[in-house]
């Protein structure tokens, strides 16, 4: 009988507070994650603990997935990049190739598919497995331990077998606890540039709508309105990378109105068409964080490439959820 999951991860910052989950059912699914990681690191572990967790089956394993760039760098270029040595096409090492290696060798033996599936698009199993791997990413962003869930029946650690889950497949398993990801080189550098990795956008083309979106208004649950703040301005930056009007327009004020780097005035449409604010991060550095009753003021630095840029964000608390209402870039040197 082969085994369906969904494999997710998460990012706030991206690099930032990380998640990784896969999801069977309500009663079968595991999630961890790191102080800080990327998305792609999360949706690589998601996939290596899911074949570990599932290894003693001998059952074929259908995984869903919304990322491409998972999916073609396990079916499409693994191949060719073990050939060189695990380096790319133009000579430099691949990201992430310590969590590849790992998959590689988890494949081994296994019969596995991959099926793509649009994110946020009312897939059951992949949105309950976004939502237990933002659950993590946010737990670790509020200093504590994520809901491990029970995991496999038979898997090393699975409370199915009485046991406590702990955060990893099996006890020591690298990368699937707190600390960093098992690519300990892209951590040390702040993680790899933005969802990219090492090919286009590896985003979810989310097509949201309504009032609510799932994981997002779980934020109004975190312990202070900076908390609530500094995970939603993760989730706008993440939403103008991948040009995502529809997670905009929840997260940002109709009122709301930007400056970009460029001096140039913007409002929620030009926000998610803006070259610019949708060149690859590389990394953030926050600087500053205010509250002032029902406002919150957040200042931070990005880098891309070698440029750098100091962002202030306004939000306020608008009909009941906290919501973005002025942003400006402003391009250091």
């Amino acid at each position: 009988m082969t085994i369906i999951a969904a494999a997710d991860g998460s990012a706030l910052g991206n690099p930032g507070p990380a998640g990784w989950a896969w999801y069977i059912d309500d009663n079968t699914w595991h999630a961890g994650g790191w102080k800080r990681g990327t998305n792609n690191q999360g949706e690589l572990m998601a996939v290596l603990d899911l074949l570990r967790s599932t290894a003693h089956t001998g059952e074929p394993l259908r995984i869903l997935c919304d990322s491409q760039y998972v999916i073609n760098s396990v079916t499409k270029w693994m191949k060719g990049w073990k050939k060189k040595g695990w380096k790319k096409a133009d000579g430099k090492p691949v990201l992430n190739q310590d969590l590849l290696k790992d998959i590689d060798a988890a494949l081994e033996g296994r019969d596995v598919s991959f099926e793509w599936v649009k994110g946020h698009a009312g897939h059951p199993l992949n949105e309950a497995a976004d939502d237990r791997a933002r659950g993590a990413a946010t737990a670790y962003q509020g200093g504590k331990e994520p809901d491990a869930g029970p995991s496999y029946p038979g898997a090393a650690g699975s409370t199915h077998d009485g046991a406590a889950s702990g955060s990893g497949a099996a006890a020591g398993q690298r990368g699937a606890g707190t600390g960093t990801p098992a690519s300990s080189s892209a951590a040390a550098r702040g993680g790899e540039p933005g969802r990219g990795g090492d090919t286009a956008s590896s985003g979810t083309d989310a097509e949201p709508s309504g009032d609510s979106l799932p994981g997002l208004d779980e934020a109004a649950g975190l312990a202070t309105p900076v908390g609530v703040a500094l995970t939603l301005e993760a989730e706008v930056m993440d939403a103008v990378e991948r040009q995502d009007p529809e997670t905009l327009r929840f997260l940002l004020s109709p009122s709301f109105r930007g400056v970009g780097a460029a001096g140039e005035l913007l409002d929620a449409a030009s926000l998610a068409a803006s070259e610019a604010a949708r060149s690859t991060v590389d990394g953030v550095e926050r600087l500053a964080e205010e509250l002032h009753g029902e406002v919150v003021q957040l200042a931070y630095l990005v880098f891309r490439g070698p440029a750098s840029s100091v962002i202030t964000s306004w939000w306020r608390r608008e009909s009941g959820r906290w919501r973005c209402f002025f942003r400006q870039e402003t391009a250091r040197g």
